[in-house]
């Protein structure tokens, strides 16, 4: 896939998943505007905030004039129930959703010919552990905002999302009973979620817009229960 001088937005592309989004994008061509919380070479900023939201949207339009593709990959803070405060909930859900609202508002008039935007979800979008409230609440928002904007931008811009499972940063291989609980033979790795925002941004999915992909090697599909798959519930005493 060909990618030669396309303008590509990433948020959280400073590490991880992010990371691995923009080294791809590069390899094929593109150029990357990054904005993070890390140290990068584009813009550190609090996707929190409104007004870097508006000064990093402002820099990228006055740097390059329009933008191809926006990729919508911070990831919010996970707290619960028992320890988050207001403030807690309250910043998670402006980095997992506002943020990627307020973004694709800002570059709606500058988006180019045969843009697109991916968002980043998770599979905690439709299943839970217990304290993740933040979380699981921001990623099922930024699932539902994709085929909302899907729609009102209809013609203009296609919108997808990609629900990751278990993706290990570090390209860590595990065997036994976490890589055979899951129907793939294996724990993921941020290529698996590289190759598909590309893929999603690529002239190959023209025709796909308003879905959610879950790339998670078939978790979620998989039923697992006492003694399988080598797990085994241990009670406490």
């Amino acid at each position: 896939m060909d990618f030669e001088n396309k303008i590509v937005v990433v948020t959280g592309g400073a590490y991880g998943i992010g990371q691995c989004i923009c080294e791809e994008f590069e390899k094929a061509g593109a150029k990357i505007c990054i904005i993070d919380l890390r140290d990068n070479p584009y813009f550190k900023g609090d996707l929190a905030d409104k007004q870097t939201l508006e000064r990093f949207a402002e820099k990228v339009i006055a740097d390059y004039g329009h933008v191809d593709y926006l990729i919508n990959n911070a990831a919010p803070a996970s707290c619960g129930i028992a320890s988050a405060s207001y403030e807690d909930f309250e910043y998670a859900l402006k980095v997992g959703v506002t943020a990627p609202f307020y973004l694709s508002k800002l570059f709606m008039p500058y988006f180019g010919k045969g843009a697109s935007i991916v968002n980043i979800s998770s599979s905690r979008d439709r299943m839970s552990q217990p304290q993740t409230e933040s979380y699981t609440s921001a990623k099922s928002g930024i699932a539902a905002l994709t085929h909302a904007l899907a729609i009102s931008l209809a013609g203009k811009v296609r919108v997808n999302s990609i629900s990751p499972g278990w993706i290990d940063t570090a390209y860590k291989i595990y065997e036994g009973a976490d890589a055979i609980q899951q129907p793939a033979g294996r724990v993921g790795n941020p290529l698996d979620i590289a190759n598909m925002v590309l893929f999603l941004c690529s002239d190959k999915a023209g025709f796909i817009t308003g879905e959610n992909i879950c790339i998670d090697g078939g978790m979620t599909k998989q039923m697992i229960y006492h003694d399988d798959y080598g797990w085994s519930l241990a009670v406490k005493g």
